[in-house]
């Protein structure tokens, strides 16, 4: 968790093959999950937000490929971020719009 802007970016490039001002947020966390940094493009720069519990782990969604690349939907984002469980959820059955075709 030494890694500034540079060194993060370097990581989004060389190991997760991805381009770090596409606008997408990328996540780090920790070895013992207590630390976690969000790196976010925005139209003029880099945002660099970064948390350390004082207590307990956050927990990390299982990854479905071996680089550790997951999509995830912000309100999960803000699940982990508040320490909330994610596999003891439930949710609930909502409208999602399909796209026209």
């Amino acid at each position: 968790m030494r890694k500034g802007f540079n060194g993060l970016c370097g990581l989004v490039r060389s190991q997760m093959q991805g381009d770090p001002t596409d606008g997408k947020v990328y996540i780090f966390i920790n070895r013992r999950q207590d630390r976690m940094k969000i790196l976010v493009w925005e139209s003029s720069g880099f945002i660099l937000y970064y948390k350390r519990l004082e207590a307990g782990t956050f927990e990390w969604p299982n990854s479905p490929d071996d680089k550790g690349q997951l999509s995830i939907s912000w309100e999960t984002l803000v699940l982990m971020f508040q320490g909330i469980k994610l596999n003891h959820l439930q949710r609930k059955k909502r409208y999602k719009k399909l796209p026209n075709y």
